[in-house]
């Protein structure tokens, strides 16, 4: 009865490759863009990092994720020039997100995307992240822009996983009935229970080899596990 795949983007289509010159240059940037004269990466983990911290447990809390501008003057450089610091807010969310690593599509994806495509599945992407520009970036430098019909961003929609009103805006930009969706994710307390609340008919849980284990419960508990993103051709013949 599937006819209808959301994807989550972090752990799950998406991982981060580790790369130090990269995450460093990223820091660089943001002091650059702040107007600080300090060691990027001093800087970065005894300021921007605790400080985004807070703003994490305030977005957890409330299932909310801030605008770019907000971000920034309100919890990670307040003590700086707004003007400033709003001017460069889109820049600066992109660097921050680069000090994480190289984010890249994981082994697999891209071809299992367009196969499943070709089977005859619509296809969407239900994300949490910061920042508006990246996304839209790779799905073009990618060439994978045809393929999802919808891409809902909690940096746009400005909602977070768990709530279930993501989904929902994803459901209504396909034209699809949650009885006949399957999302796909990493995230069981976030990705599995927000699908599950917003009445979705199925739920696959990716577990990476080296990932931490998550404790399983019957709130959170996914229909499938696989550890590969292509063992979705498995669980969705072609219609």
């Amino acid at each position: 009865m599937i006819d209808t795949i959301f994807v989550d983007l972090g752990d799950t289509f998406r991982v981060i490759r580790k790369d130090e010159a990269y995450s460093h240059a990223a820091r660089k940037r943001i002091c650059d863009l702040l107007g600080v004269e300090a060691d990027p990466d001093t800087f970065y983990h005894e300021v921007i990092e605790p400080r985004y911290d807070k703003y994490r447990e305030w977005a957890l809390t409330f299932y909310c994720e801030a605008p770019v501008k907000v971000l920034w003057t309100r919890w990670l450089a307040y003590d700086l020039p707004r003007e400033r610091v709003e001017a460069a807010a889109d820049e600066l969310t992109w660097a921050y997100r680069k000090t994480k690593g190289e984010r890249v599509v994981t082994d697999g994806g891209i071809e299992t995307i367009k196969e499943l495509y070709h089977r005859g599945y619509t296809l969407g992407i239900v994300s949490d992240l910061v920042g508006t520009e990246e996304v839209d970036d790779w799905l073009d430098r990618d060439q994978l822009r045809p393929y999802f019909k919808t891409v809902q961003q909690s940096s746009v929609c400005l909602i977070r996983k768990p709530h279930p009103a993501i989904y929902y805006y994803a459901l209504e930009e396909c034209g699809s009935r949650p009885e006949n969706t399957c999302y796909v994710g990493d995230n069981l307390n976030r990705d599995i229970v927000g699908a599950k609340a917003a009445g979705l008919g199925m739920t696959v849980a990716v577990q990476y080899p080296g990932k931490k284990p998550q404790t399983v419960t019957d709130e959170n508990r996914p229909d499938h596990f696989i550890t590969h993103f292509s063992q979705l051709l498995d669980l969705f013949p072609p219609r």
